[in-house]
């Protein structure tokens, strides 16, 4: 009965993210430069992207867009408010106790303290969003994309956000590896919801985020060399499911595969990447941020 849950939750996360990246304009690509300055805890954060297309977004999200504006200002005050240049998020497309157990959230990206432009040429400061994510018409594809807060969490079923901040130092890495042909490089576009992290041929957002944080947490480039720490000092997250029913959902749903897993499926998510920086980056705070007041 487990591993049908599981399974079950799992090709829900799938049929959700189907719809994700048809959101709102900004999505496929906004205009953002990573700040050298310290971040305004009161910095006024712009409503451009979200405000484009209210009525596309009402349709999405069982939230407003209002809701979703609020939320993502007050998560980027959050952020500005512990000075973070670079901290990871994490969203939930399905509400916690449709969850398997260890992926409380389903979507995990980087967001970078930086001068957005708009569409419209204005320049704003705020965090602009660095996420893998799904091609609409290839669900086995994946690009890397910017967006707003925003766009990430218009999707979201539950308004909370899972948030790793870094150390100083080890922001300062991983704006190095952004900022680098070593963040797209590191990109696999073969997606799979439950890639396998020890190894390559598959990728998921989790994944990428983790190989990014590997590349400035042990400055190097060479993908060999960031799975063999992987394998060595992180714990994957066990994907609990009969392999018969796996089979099965994989032969379905293109966004499953399991040829990237040699035994046991396992797979890389928010709280294994929060686990293994709390142990290799002392003094990394992670939090859940659920919205404060009206």
């Amino acid at each position: 009965m487990k591993s049908t849950c599981l399974l079950t939750a799992l090709l829900f996360m799938s049929c959700a993210a189907a719809g994700s990246n048809s959101a709102l304009p900004s999505e496929t690509g906004i205009m953002a430069t990573p700040i050298s300055g310290p971040p305004s805890a009161t910095l006024e954060i712009g409503e451009e992207s979200i405000a484009a297309d209210n009525q596309a977004t009402s349709k999405k999200s069982r939230y407003t867009p209002d809701q979703i504006i609020q939320f993502s200002k007050q998560l980027e005050k959050v952020l500005a408010g512990k000075g973070a240049h670079v901290a990871i998020v994490a969203r939930m497309d399905q509400p916690a106790s449709e969850r398997p157990e260890g992926m409380r959230y389903t979507h995990v990206a980087f967001a970078v303290y930086s001068l957005i432009t708009t569409a419209d040429g204005k320049k704003t400061p705020g965090y602009a969003i660095y996420a893998l994510q799904q091609e609409d018409k290839h669900r086995d594809t994946s690009e890397l994309i910017q967006s707003f807060p925003v766009d990430f969490f218009s999707d979201a079923a539950v308004l909370e956000a899972g948030i790793i901040i870094p150390t100083a130092k080890l922001q300062q890495r991983l704006l190095d590896v952004i900022n680098s042909p070593t963040y797209s490089t590191l990109h696999d576009p073969h997606y799979s919801l439950i890639a396998n992290p020890y190894t390559l041929g598959c990728q998921n957002d989790a994944e990428h985020t983790l190989d990014v944080v590997s590349a400035a947490l042990y400055q190097t480039s060479s993908i060999k060399r960031i799975k063999a720490n992987e394998i060595a000092y992180f714990k994957a997250q066990p994907v609990n499911i009969n392999p018969i029913r796996l089979t099965l959902g994989s032969l379905f749903n293109t966004e499953i595969s399991t040829s990237d897993q040699p035994g046991e499926p396992e797979t890389a998510t928010f709280e294994t990447i929060a686990k293994f920086l709390q142990k290799f980056n002392k003094g990394a705070e992670v939090m859940n941020f659920e919205p404060q007041g009206k």
